[in-house]
């Protein structure tokens, strides 16, 4: 196999209304929603730099520039904060600041995340890449970008994350068809449908947000006519990878993953996603899953119209 050049960037699609959660992202960016004090896109980027991607593109729109405002610095506010003594919260917006090197372009229309993606194309050259999605958090604690390089590393190609769910939920993702490699936790992908059937689906394994592209996808994505929704799917991209030579940029694989996932896009799982994590904050816990407990003790039989 030839040399396999090292994935050093990453690519942030942010572009998206988020419509789901009007009427708070009428003005203010999805992605900016904080989970307890920290806003959601914060910890994607912090995990694109744990895997060693300190080069972060990220991909935004109109009415998205609180976003780039977040990953600048702030002098006012660090004066402010600085001349009343305040270290903890200097440091904490001094760290968003430093995070990693941001570069910024625009998605002029929102085409879907295959288009968002093929934007990246002139910051990303001939380079592999890494895609992370903002609606997918995953635990620290789970280095799963790190294993997905790896993998890239040693099969080439390009790697998408999997996991697998029940029957009923698949037509909500994009699915995998699924080969056995000699690992227990990669498999060969010879097909992906986009938001199938249960009855249409290839497997129960449906690929969740976090990505590692050859260069060879912008090519491609260059060709893919609209599928799914009239937008350009970066699974029908990869779809049409997975049948490419190696030696073209071919090749798609999938990492298993079996660890800690956040769900921030809707409603109910960005919900579930704070409590989570405000219940594991060693500053709230104490005080918060006592509450917490309570609470749910208290209305637990409590139907919708308030009557137990």
């Amino acid at each position: 196999m030839t040399d396999i050049a090292p994935v050093t960037k990453a690519v942030v699609p942010a572009a998206g209304l988020g419509t789901r959660f009007l009427p708070a992202t009428k003005a203010t960016p999805k992605e900016m929603l904080p989970i307890v004090d920290k806003p959601a896109i914060q910890y994607v980027v912090e995990e694109a730099v744990d895997a060693g991607l300190s080069d972060v593109l990220m991909v935004t729109g109109r009415s998205k520039r609180s976003i780039e405002d977040h990953f600048d610095r702030a002098y006012e506010l660090e004066e402010a904060l600085r001349a009343k003594g305040d270290d903890g919260r200097l440091a904490a917006i001094r760290e968003s600041s430093e995070l990693a090197i941001m570069h910024y372009v625009r998605q002029g229309e929102p085409r879907g995340l295959g288009h968002a993606v093929h934007c990246a194309r002139q910051h990303v050259g001939h380079e592999p890449f890494a895609v992370l999605l903002g609606d997918d958090m995953i635990d620290a604690r789970d280095k799963l970008l790190q294993r997905m390089i790896e993998v890239r590393g040693r099969y080439g190609g390009s790697v998408v994350a999997l996991m697998e769910v029940p029957a009923d939920q698949v037509s909500a993702y994009g699915c995998a068809a699924i080969e056995a490699t000699g690992e227990d936790d990669v498999v060969r992908i010879s097909d992906l449908v986009e938001k199938p059937s249960a009855e249409e689906a290839p497997s129960n394994w449906i690929i969740i947000g976090r990505y590692v592209c050859d260069p060879a996808v912008f090519d491609v994505l260059e060709k893919t006519p609209p599928g799914r929704g009239g937008e350009i799917q970066l699974t029908d991209a990869l779809r049409t990878l997975a049948d490419m030579p190696a030696d073209q940029g071919g090749g798609v694989y999938g990492v298993k993953f079996r660890g800690r996932r956040y769900d921030t896009g809707n409603k109910l799982e960005y919900l579930r996603t704070v409590v989570q994590f405000a219940a594991e904050r060693p500053d709230l816990a104490g005080e918060f899953v006592p509450w917490l407990r309570e609470f749910v003790q208290q209305h637990d039989g409590v139907g919708g119209d308030g009557n137990a």
